[in-house]
């Protein structure tokens, strides 16, 4: 059994028009949401062996704030290049080379590709991930190399427009 955890990241801002995407932080709006929902999801109890991000500014920053949340350490956290501005397929590539002692995985990173990866593992989920939401999926598999076209179940989602004051 594999449980995987598509991330997206928390509201990023558009203040300075010539920054390179990849270095955007979170906007007030993130910066409040974020730690919100990582509390929501630590209250959870659901354990986490890693924590894989996407390296853009604001997919790192609401990594952080759930790796504090969950008190992992840095050797549970890493930066996958992979993540960023992915596509479904990439993503895929990603997932099917997880180490298989991690059996918790959560990802940060972007849409599209995380909605897109969300419905090819659960064809009956038809949602679009708005910024940090977080949709779990589990796997009834022992290898994340068999991870495939609808081989996933997502059981729950938790996005921060479900709770007053989050939006």
């Amino acid at each position: 059994m594999r449980t995987l955890y598509l991330v997206r990241h928390a509201k990023s801002s558009w203040a300075e028009p010539g920054m390179a995407d990849i270095h955007r932080p979170l906007n007030e709006r993130g910066r409040r949401n974020a730690p919100f929902m990582a509390a929501r999801f630590a209250a959870r109890n659901e354990p986490i062996d890693l924590i894989v991000s996407s390296p853009a500014v604001r997919a790192r920053t609401t990594a952080d704030f759930f790796a504090t949340a969950l008190h992992l350490s840095a050797e549970r956290f890493r930066s996958e290049q992979g993540i960023y501005d992915a596509s479904c397929s990439r993503l895929l590539a990603v997932v099917n080379a997880l180490p298989n002692n991690a059996t918790r995985v959560m990802l940060f990173g972007h849409d599209p590709g995380f909605s897109e990866l969300a419905q090819y593992l659960d064809r009956r989920w038809t949602d679009v991930m708005p910024t940090c939401c977080i949709v779990r999926i589990d796997l009834d598999l022992d290898d994340w190399a068999l991870v495939s076209r609808d081989t996933g179940n997502v059981v729950w989602t938790d996005r921060p427009g479900d709770h007053p004051g989050q939006h």
